[in-house]
């Protein structure tokens, strides 16, 4: 079974900067796509960045302020989250894309507050 654990959340001030980690175990392939989804309280989950090695793609809202990265060697992802706003503040999960599978890890939430 596959176990994802995202770290690296916290309160920031808007402008500010986060580095979110995802670190995945269990057997699957390193080199599967993988996402970064959030979701705000009373929203429904969307998906913010992906990453199929070599290629990225970003929701149009954190396009230009957000990075998806990976180390394949450590199956872990990366967020990094610059020029935050409070339209960001929500829990944050990594999980498979396109297809995400159960059971997700228990998120980072990341608060963008003054």
């Amino acid at each position: 079974q596959v176990q994802l654990v995202e770290s690296g959340g916290g309160l920031v001030q808007p402008g500010g900067s986060l580095r979110l980690s995802c670190a995945a175990s269990g057997n699957f392939f390193s080199g599967s796509a993988m996402g970064w989804y959030r979701q705000a309280p009373g929203k429904e989950r969307e998906l913010v960045a992906t990453i199929r090695s070599p290629s990225t793609s970003y929701a149009d809202s954190v396009k230009g302020r957000f990075i998806i990265s990976r180390d394949i060697a450590k199956k872990t992802v990366y967020l990094q989250m610059n020029s935050l706003k409070s339209e960001d503040t929500a829990m944050y999960y990594c999980n498979f894309w396109p297809t995400a599978f159960d059971p997700w890890g228990q998120g980072t939430q990341v608060t963008v507050s003054a």
